[in-house]
């Protein structure tokens, strides 16, 4: 799941929340919506943090050694 995913979790979960007035027998909605919308945010930690690793920069692997020009004998 990306970053696009987990937004539109919160969305969903912040519609079911707030927007909505709807009774449904054994399912609490506002329930459902703020556990959509943790599902989200715990998503959203988790692809910033992945993605933070990824952008370190490691050094080159092999030092560059600059010679000196040979000079003709």
């Amino acid at each position: 799941m990306g970053l696009g995913g987990c937004i539109v979790l919160i969305a969903v979960g912040a519609i079911l929340t707030f927007a909505t007035d709807w009774e449904m027998s054994g399912v609490n909605v506002d329930l459902v919506g703020i556990i959509l919308m943790l599902v989200g945010l715990i998503g959203v930690a988790t692809f910033t943090s992945i993605a933070r690793r990824r952008r370190v920069v490691m050094p080159p692997t092999a030092p560059v050694i600059e010679e000196e020009p040979r000079r003709p004998y």
